[in-house]
């Protein structure tokens, strides 16, 4: 029982990337250590306790039955119910209640380390499918060069890919975030522009889109100045940039979410806030 607690609050206390030395098995996870230790103690106790259950307080005479048929006469099966009652009694199960209550409450503890280990199934995801880098004041960074952008820095008919300030390929989690923050940029006339909110949340006709197709999640690159149509290479979602950036053609299931965008003093582009909804494709939770 104890070693099944120790179990419990060594996964929740011990950190996965904590590296200790033990002799004679060297520099090994501090976790995976102090999870086997403990789990290998709590099974390997059970399995003592149990033998020595067997071997001490059990009566070890050995009884010999004969054969007999497999319908049992009512006389077997009186004799049945007294060879139980009687190994019952000799086991001492009824009067020795520490050591049943003990195995007991072994044996219900246990399994919650086969509980314990779903919660490794990968970390809470709580709100952060609902948030991204961006956030207000944040500069757009040329995905690139790494240099912040100015109106300028975009033409109208070109396509250009952005990333907040303050990321860097070097971060550890670069991958994971830029999943969500990759936002690509285009230039329309305003005029061009038919969705009133995208137009307010443009700057002289730059729009800034999430670059994540709202499909499975695939990186959008091909872009038709004519049309102003955005084409998802992975299963041709088509999405229509001046009209709120809504799915006209594909699988997708709904419309790439826009990036309110404005200029600061110093004249480059930046973030009015985070995306107004999830980016990327629908999860379960959403709503």
């Amino acid at each position: 029982m104890v070693a099944t607690i120790a179990f419990i609050a060594s996964f929740v206390a011990l950190p996965v990337d904590k590296i200790i030395y033990v002799f004679p098995l060297g520099h090994i996870s501090a976790l995976n250590f102090a999870l086997g230790l403990t789990l290998g103690i709590a099974l390997f106790t059970i399995g003592a306790g149990a033998v020595h259950w067997a071997r001490t307080l059990m009566s070890d005479v050995e009884i010999a039955d004969e054969r007999h048929p497999i319908e049992a006469s009512p006389e077997v099966k009186a004799k049945v119910l007294d060879d139980f009652r009687q190994g019952a009694a000799e086991s001492g199960f009824g009067r020795r209640k520490l050591a049943r209550n003990t195995l007991f409450g072994a044996l219900a503890l246990v399994p919650l380390s086969g509980l314990v280990l779903l919660r490794d199934l990968g970390p809470l995801p709580q709100d952060k499918l609902r948030h991204t880098k961006w956030g207000k004041g944040k500069r757009l960074i040329n995905q690139n060069t790494n240099e912040a952008l100015r109106p300028e820095d975009i033409v109208v008919g070109s396509l250009t890919f952005a990333m907040p300030e303050g990321m860097s390929e070097e971060d550890h989690d670069f991958q994971t975030q830029i999943a969500k923050a990759a936002l690509m940029l285009v230039r329309l006339q305003p005029e061009n522009i038919k969705d009133k909110r995208e137009l307010d949340w443009s700057h002289d006709g730059i729009v800034a889109f999430s670059k994540i197709c709202t499909h499975v999640g695939c990186p959008i690159n091909l872009y038709e100045q004519q049309t102003h149509h955005v084409l998802c290479p992975c299963h041709q979602s088509t999405f229509d940039l001046s009209d709120g950036g809504r799915v006209i053609f594909g699988p997708a299931g709904h419309a790439l979410p826009q990036l309110r965008i404005g200029v600061n003093k110093d004249g480059y582009l930046e973030a009015k806030g985070d995306f107004a909804e999830p980016v990327g494709p629908a999860f379960w939770e959403r709503g």
